[in-house]
């Protein structure tokens, strides 16, 4: 395996193993908590400083100038180690957030130019981490959070961002409902866990619990999705901190590109198009359509949300392949049960359409998410075909 590989911790796993007890404990989080800051005496400390100032930063016209004189040292291709990894998911929630502020300033026009010295940081982050070179759902959400009591639960009330857009808590929130989410899934792929073990024993017995947790568990995460509208305004959402998230249309990167990553050699100049940060580069639903194997309709749609696992963290594409490579439970769980997984999602699908409608699409005539897509339409479709596969 090669360095890249191996920081990225693409492997693929064994069958039944491919659940690690982290994944099993953590949901799609990191296996331990994000890094807040690097060491007083690293050379990328200040970085922090720059995050800590970047929403006071963004009230500047002159913010673009300030962020092109930064001199951000290049992240060495030697540190890809399993011990380095925290550190460098920091430096890509570091620059990324930075690239997307500097294309996307709310009150300015949309740069079509990232500099160089923006871009070739970034890159080389994303490179080793084999993603876009881009801020996506992992960077904003994944893996910027903390917990304010290290022994407590990681949930709202005990939880914060490390790096933001905008100095108004409704950014915070709508990132750490996300978060909590995320850490809710642990739960269903533990119930994964004891599917498989029960169809390698071929002993069905306990695949019934495990499919009534799964629906308990999703029933969960639509009870936290609920919580939105608790501590973010609509309005303040979609003028404040929704622009900095939007897909990079038409960009020149000031750096060579290739294959979504930089490359060796002079600078060359192309533009190009990433999607922006979405909740359809999240692992939990692509994952629960794999072990549901439910068959959506091919389409934009499903292609679109193929193109989300690109955004996604290595391991995770890794770990929905090989849920989509088990076998299907439909005929051997409890209709009840499997019935009410299908009615879980669709339930959660229902309330962020619920959401794209009141915080997004009432305000605007560009029927494009930030992900860069028709997604009203599209949320439409993915809750009746949902529900169209319950068991009679």
């Amino acid at each position: 395996m090669n360095r890249h590989s191996k920081a990225a911790e693409d492997a693929k796993p064994a069958r039944g193993q491919f659940i690690s007890p982290a994944l099993r404990s953590r949901g799609f989080l990191p296996e331990h908590d994000p890094l807040i800051g690097f060491s007083s005496n690293s050379e990328f400390a200040g970085l922090d400083e720059v995050g800590r100032d970047l929403p006071s930063l963004l009230q500047d016209a002159g913010f673009r100038a300030y962020a092109r004189s930064l001199d951000i040292p290049l992240w060495p291709e030697s540190r890809v180690a399993a011990d380095d990894v925290p550190q460098l998911r920091l430096y890509y929630v570091r620059v990324g957030f930075l690239a997307s502020a500097y294309i996307n300033q709310v009150g300015q026009e949309p740069s079509r130019v990232l500099p160089a010295n923006l871009a070739l940081p970034l890159c080389r982050a994303c490179k080793l981490l084999n993603r876009p070179p881009i801020l996506s759902y992992d960077g904003y959400a994944l893996y910027n959070w903390k917990r304010f009591n290290k022994d407590g639960p990681i949930a709202l009330g005990n939880i914060d961002t490390v790096q933001n857009f905008v100095h108004l808590y409704d950014e915070h929130w709508f990132i750490l409902v996300h978060v909590e989410i995320e850490a809710i899934a642990a739960r269903i792929l533990d119930a994964i866990v004891t599917v498989q073990a029960a169809l390698d024993a071929n002993e069905p017995g306990p695949i019934d619990d495990a499919v009534r947790n799964i629906a308990g568990a999703v029933n969960e995460q639509v009870r936290v999705l609920r919580r939105i509208p608790e501590k973010m305004d609509p309005a303040l959402y979609y003028n404040t901190f929704r622009p900095y998230i939007r897909f990079f249309e038409n960009v020149e990167y000031e750096a060579e590109v290739a294959g979504g990553h930089v490359a060796a050699g002079s600078a060359a100049r192309l533009r190009i198009n990433f999607r922006g940060e979405t909740g359809a580069q999240s692992s939990i639903m692509p994952l629960l359509v794999a072990f549901m194997k439910i068959p959506h309709r091919p389409s934009m749609l499903t292609n679109h949300l193929i193109d989300m696992r690109n955004y996604m963290p290595a391991e995770h594409r890794a770990l929905i392949a090989a849920v989509e490579a088990m076998p299907s439970i439909r005929s051997m769980a409890n209709k009840q049960s499997y019935n009410a997984v299908l009615d879980a999602m669709a339930e959660f699908r229902s309330v962020h359409y619920g959401w794209a409608q009141e915080y997004i699409n009432r305000r605007t005539d560009d029927p494009r998410g930030t992900g860069g897509t028709p997604y009203m339409q599209w949320l439409n479709q993915l809750i009746d075909e949902t529900l169209a596969f319950k068991v009679e």
